[in-house]
């Protein structure tokens, strides 16, 4: 079996404190046609470098019920500022359009397979993944971006149409798992194409 989740998989449940102070789970976001999962921190020079980027792309899309939800799933043994005092002062200081919400024990980014940050994955109405991978082509320096998968994504499932690209590779840093060197990979979690 693949680490990362398949196309068509079910997105696994969860249950995770939010730097908003409230517990989310999967279904807290039923009402959403589509659901943008994606794995992200808070130091990550592709998270950073792209955060406007994703911004704006949650904010075009969210009067047409596209839910965001942010996942950190990074060992803040591992790297101290990714802890979750640092999530919620993020949050306070950008006002991001998502719900922020932390895997402490990483058993989320396992059940996703979560490669890199960010590392995108789109759910359609029934929580089955249409896309994952990337949001840009050019996370660290969005000034030399040349397509936002994410968003092409988007526009597409939204019209009801087959997407143009279902697959690419997340580009990031990887996740930092507890107890692992820092750039270290679990030895099944490969490029996704």
């Amino acid at each position: 079996m693949a680490f990362t989740l398949n196309l068509g998989d079910h997105a696994p449940d969860f249950s995770l404190p939010a730097t908003d102070g409230a517990t989310y789970s999967l279904s807290d976001f039923a009402e959403s046609p589509f659901l943008v999962i994606f794995f992200t921190c808070n130091h990550c020079p592709y998270v950073t470098g792209s955060d406007a980027v994703t911004s704006a792309t949650a904010q075009r899309f969210a009067d047409q019920g596209v839910r965001f939800v942010g996942i950190n799933s990074n060992s803040a043994n591992t790297y101290p500022d990714d802890d979750f005092p640092h999530m919620v002062e993020r949050m306070q200081e950008h006002a991001f359009p998502w719900t922020y919400l932390h895997d402490a024990s990483q058993d989320v980014a396992r059940s996703y397979g979560a490669l890199r940050t960010p590392h995108f994955f789109v759910f359609d109405k029934d929580r089955r993944l249409i896309y994952t991978g990337r949001g840009v082509d050019s996370p660290r320096d969005a000034s030399k971006i040349t397509v936002n998968d994410l968003e092409r994504a988007l526009e597409d499932a939204l019209a009801g149409k087959a997407l143009r690209v279902s697959v690419t590779n997340p580009i990031g840093c990887n996740v930092k798992w507890d107890g692992k060197d820092a750039h270290w990979m679990p030895a099944d979690a490969c490029d996704l194409v």
